[in-house]
């Protein structure tokens, strides 16, 4: 009797037990099943994106009572680790704040604290990401003008502190106006007064600060035909652009628009009063950097129009496809194909920004982001992934590169012998040599002769002597190297009397 009824237990035990195991795996899958639905939202699909946006808001409300921590936890993340989809998060979260105010302010609470810790922990782009989303939540009525208002000042404020590098006092600057973009037409309606203020203020930083590394950042040594400009300046003179237009842009998708007539009437939170972090000695600030230009719309085929310099598109096209390389860097395959599936390619010409934007990575100063190798798999994955266009740009831009070479700075023009030599020899070293015969009658010292001999000397390592003899036209004959032969010391002349010598040497 004991025995069965200590059974039974048992039973029930293990009963219980399995019960608890189905409820965990079946919260694991519906916990994987919400974050891929997050994840996933605005990408290919049949319905629209309001369509999408709505059902998944009601999924979400659904199951706050029971994964609210892990919808938090993956709202706070997507826009900073995918901020081209910055305003989709904005819209969804505008969405659940009209139906539910108090998740509204749980996930503000949430998202200024993700915002501070980046501060604290040097996470500069994440923080930069973090301030955009806030910024962005104004647009759909969930954090009030006044708060941001009030958190764009402090980081002003943090600009001009004293006895602080001065990269901090940059990074600070360049996250307010970044920002300002995606907010720029709401406070301009709202709150232009305290906007004009706050642009007041940055350009009188702007006119105090120094620019000691512009010179050491160039790539060129002249700013004839395109100025190289140092990145914040072309950043304001962007913003002033934009501001001149009254703040419209036609680059960043505004999905809440749809909404407005139900965002509108949510009520808003308000940011609580964030104070930077105080400058460490370990704090690693972002380098400062010269703005890559390399094509204008003249450059272009007749079809979209380049944007200009100093319109904030360019600026926007930009930042979106640094974004790319940077998330995609390590598969060439996928960096390649999100690179071509920009948003938006059919009002720009899409082949040309890429380009500009590789070749502004390789010649980064005082060096490349990544390795020089990243940058050339990925062109030539871009010229298999679009065979019929991004060879003939990428063809182009070698051209105007050759023709600029003369006031190339040093370490790029190796760069450039790097990556030209090692992009020849994956296309069978063919090129128009033809085109280059101008060169031919300069010394041999001069940096168009010197660089092809320097290309000619890296393809040696790729191939043999006798095929660059062939390849090449006659009148390259004196840029070709030598052909490479083995340096056996004791076959040359004079070896045996220095061999006899250490002979006695050592019988000594």
């Amino acid at each position: 009797m004991n025995r069965r009824r200590a059974y039974e237990d048992d039973g029930d035990f293990y009963g219980e037990r399995n019960k608890k195991r189905r409820r965990v795996s079946e919260n694991q899958e519906m916990e994987e099943r919400l974050e891929t639905l997050i994840l996933r939202v605005g990408e290919n699909s049949t319905s629209s994106l309001e369509s999408n946006l709505e059902g998944l808001v009601s999924v979400l409300e659904s199951d706050l009572g029971n994964f609210r921590s892990k919808i938090l936890r993956i709202l706070s993340d997507c826009p900073i680790k995918m901020p081209e989809k910055c305003t989709i998060y904005s819209t969804m979260v505008g969405l659940m704040n009209a139906k539910n105010y108090n998740f509204g302010g749980e996930f503000v609470e949430y998202m200024v604290k993700t915002f501070k810790d980046s501060l604290k922990q040097c996470q500069w782009d994440a923080a930069r990401y973090a301030l955009r989303f806030l910024a962005d939540l104004v647009n759909c009525h969930v954090i009030s003008t006044n708060s941001l208002l009030q958190l764009l000042d402090s980081m002003v404020d943090a600009a001009n502190e004293d006895n602080v590098p001065q990269v901090r006092r940059d990074w600070y600057v360049f996250a307010v106006l970044s920002t300002l973009p995606w907010v720029g037409r709401e406070l301009y309606e709202k709150k232009e007064p305290a906007l004009d203020n706050l642009l007041v203020r940055i350009e009188v930083f702007l006119n105090k600060r120094t620019k000691k590394h512009h010179n050491a950042l160039r790539v060129w040594s002249v700013d004839a035909p395109h100025p190289q400009e140092e990145y914040l300046d072309c950043l304001w003179a962007q913003i002033r652009k934009l501001r001149q237009d009254n703040w419209t842009e036609k680059h960043i998708p505004r999905p809440y628009l749809a909404f407005d007539s139900v965002l509108c009437e949510a009520l808003q939170h308000n940011i609580p009063v964030i104070h930077p972090p105080p400058h460490q000695d370990s704090f690693e600030y972002p380098m400062p950097w010269v703005v890559y230009r390399m094509f204008d719309y003249t450059d272009c085929p007749p079809g979209p129009i380049l944007p200009g310099a100093h319109s904030i598109e360019r600026f926007l096209i930009e930042e979106h496809l640094h974004s790319i390389i940077e998330m995609h860097r390590w598969e060439r395959k996928d960096c390649a194909i999100h690179l071509l599936m920009l948003p938006y390619k059919e009002k720009i010409p899409l082949e040309y920004c890429i380009v500009e934007v590789i070749f502004a990575e390789l010649f980064h100063m005082p060096t490349p982001r990544y390795l020089e190798i990243c940058y050339g798999s990925i062109l030539i994955e871009l010229c298999k992934q679009q065979p019929s266009k991004m060879p003939q740009v990428l063809a182009q831009a070698t051209e105007i590169l050759f023709m600029r070479i003369d006031s190339m700075n040093t370490s790029c023009f190796d760069r450039f012998v790097n990556w030209f030599s090692y992009h020849l020899s994956n296309f069978q070293f063919r090129w128009s040599w033809d085109d280059w015969d101008s060169c031919l009658l300069l010394e041999n010292e001069h940096p168009r002769p010197k660089f092809i001999q320097e290309v000619l000397l890296k393809c040696l390592r790729f191939s043999y002597h006798d095929r660059f003899k062939e390849m090449m036209p006659e009148g390259y004959a004196k840029l070709i190297p030598k052909p490479p032969a083995p340096h056996y010391k004791y076959s040359m002349e004079g070896a045996g009397k220095s061999t006899e010598k250490n002979t006695q040497c050592c019988t000594l």
